[in-house]
């Protein structure tokens, strides 16, 4: 009686080396050596005076995070925006940064930076900031606040670290305390102002955008 059944024959594996052999690349976000002292889901704009009508442009909306170095002791401001994870903010932390509120909203502040490298460059800008809630808020303010305190004792450090000098050498350097320059204080106008802009936007709190 013939064999109904047809015989399956089994194939040789095949296996092809590759042609490029690519080792396992660690993706560095330059945040390793950095402690987490916040993190929050915000928006963020920037004051745009490049064309005929200065305005607020949108820069991004995404987790700011405050990020202490576990050497330095320096703090720096980073924000990436979603899904594509583009660098948004990216600034340390100085005495100077004060916090302005937006008039007639709780939930945003302004702040001039000196040095930005959002770009990847150093450059001036006057950032706003936009939460989902005052709670939120008010954590990165108290956060912010910190940072610049230890800014500023982290200078005061640096100056009694510095070695004596002679009665002739301390007259020729020692400068007396400077008020407020113009720039400085045009800068804390514009920022006062165009804050005022801000009441109309808002950001999505991140338990309505889930």
């Amino acid at each position: 009686m013939a064999n109904t059944k047809e015989e399956v024959v089994e194939s040789p594996e095949i296996h092809f080396e590759p042609l490029v052999n690519l080792p396992p690349v660690d993706t560095k976000t330059l945040e390793e050596d950095e402690e987490e002292l916040l993190k929050l889901r915000a928006r963020l704009y920037r004051y745009d005076t490049a064309g005929d009508t200065p305005e607020w442009k949108e820069r991004g909306t995404g987790e700011v995070k405050l990020l202490k170095h576990a050497g330095k002791g320096t703090v720096r401001l980073l924000m990436r925006r979603d899904k594509t994870l583009k660098i948004c903010a990216n600034h340390h932390i100085l005495p100077q940064m004060e916090l302005k509120p937006n008039c007639g909203s709780e939930k945003a502040w302004v702040w001039n930076t000196p040095a930005d490298f959002a770009d990847e460059e150093a450059k001036p800008e006057l950032l706003a900031i936009r939460f989902g809630n005052v709670e939120n808020a008010q954590k990165f303010k108290a956060k912010f606040d910190d940072a610049r305190i230890t800014a500023l004792n982290d200078e005061k450090g640096k100056g009694d670290d510095t070695p004596e000098k002679s009665a002739d050498e301390s007259s020729d350097s020692v400068e007396s305390p400077k008020s407020p320059s113009k720039e400085d204080n045009a800068e804390d106008k514009e920022a006062d102002t165009v804050a005022e802009k801000l009441g109309g936007m808002s950001v999505k709190d991140e338990q309505k955008e889930k």
